[in-house]
C-alpha cells in the first residue's frame, strides 16, 4: 500500500493461515499490525506482531481487540475480519450446534468486527471482509457455510452504502480453496467434497478440471488483494466482493 508506513492494521484470525499471510504482507510493507485469535495469549506480542486472545463470535471480544488496538497504536485505519470456520454437514445431519458454529464464526464474527472497527475508523478508513467463493454459488453438503459467506457478501455491500458517507470503504475477497492446515482438516472429514480422497490429490484435481489457470490461490495471492483493496490505489473501489479463485466462476 502507498504511504503505508505507520498505518494501524487490524486482523482477526491473523496467527494462521490466511489471516497470517495477510498480516505478514502489512509488516513487510510497514504496516504496524495487530492480530487477533482464540489461540493466542491474553494481550501482548506472538512472533513480533501484537496479539490479543479473542474470539469473534463474542461481540463484547471484538468491541476489546479494537479497544485495544487503538490503545496500544492512537488510532485504526485498516480491519480485516478474517477469522472463519469451513465445514460440510448434508442437511439431514445438521444440528443447531453444527448451525450455530458455522454462522457464528462465520457471520457474527465478521459482524461485530464491522461493528467495532466503525465506531473508530477515520475518513479513508477501510474494512475488508475474508469472504469465499461459496458466497457466491452453493455447493453440496455447504447449506450453512454458504449461508453464512452469503451474507457476509451482502453485509459488506450494505456496510459500504452505510459507510460510505463517511469516507469509509468495505470490500470482501472471496477465495477458492487455499492450501491451509485448516482446509486440509476440514476436507478429511467424509462428507466433505473430497469424500475420503486424499487431500492433495482432491485439490490437485479440482485445480486441474474447474480452474481457468491449471491451479489454486496461495495466501500470499490473497493477502495481496486485500493489500490492494486497503491502499489508495482502490479508492474508488467500495461494496465490491473480488473473487480470487484462479478462474473458477469468471464475472
Amino acid at each position: 500500500m502507498s504511504g503505508s508506513n505507520g498505518k494501524v492494521v487490524a486482523i482477526t484470525g491473523g496467527s494462521r493461515g490466511i489471516g497470517r499471510a495477510i498480516a505478514e504482507l502489512f509488516r513487510e510493507r510497514g504496516a504496524r499490525v495487530a492480530i487477533c485469535a482464540r489461540s493466542l495469549p491474553d494481550k501482548g506480542t506472538s512472533d513480533g506482531f501484537y496479539a490479543v486472545r479473542a474470539d469473534v463470535r463474542r461481540r463484547e471480544d471484538s468491541l476489546r481487540f479494537v479497544k485495544s488496538v487503538t490503545k496500544e497504536f492512537g488510532s485504526l485505519d485498516v480491519f480485516v475480519n478474517c477469522a472463519g470456520l469451513s465445514a460440510w454437514s448434508p442437511i439431514g445431519q445438521i444440528d443447531e450446534s453444527f448451525v450455530e458454529k458455522v454462522l457464528e464464526t462465520n457471520l457474527l464474527g465478521t459482524l461485530w468486527g464491522c461493528a467495532a472497527a466503525a465506531a473508530v475508523l477515520p475518513k479513508g478508513g477501510c474494512i475488508v471482509n475474508v469472504s469465499s467463493l461459496a458466497g457466491k454459488r452453493g455447493s453440496s453438503n455447504n447449506s450453512a457455510y454458504c449461508a453464512a459467506k452469503f451474507a457476509v457478501n451482502g453485509v459488506t455491500q450494505s456496510l459500504a452504502k452505510e459507510l460510505g458517507p463517511r469516507g469509509i470503504r468495505v470490500n470482501a475477497v472471496c477465495p477458492v480453496y487455499v492450501r491451509t492446515e485448516q482446509l486440509a482438516s476440514a476436507l478429511q472429514e467424509p462428507v466433505s467434497p473430497a469424500a475420503g480422497q486424499e487431500v492433495q490429490e482432491y485439490l490437485s484435481s479440482f485445480a486441474a478440471t474447474q480452474t481457468a489457470l491449471g491451479r489454486l490461490p496461495e495466501a500470499g495471492e490473497v493477502a495481496e488483494v486485500v493489500y490492494f483493496l486497503a491502499s489508495p490505489a482502490a479508492s474508488a473501489i467500495t461494496g465490491q466482493c473480488i473473487n480470487v479463485d484462479c478462474g473458477v466462476l469468471p464475472q
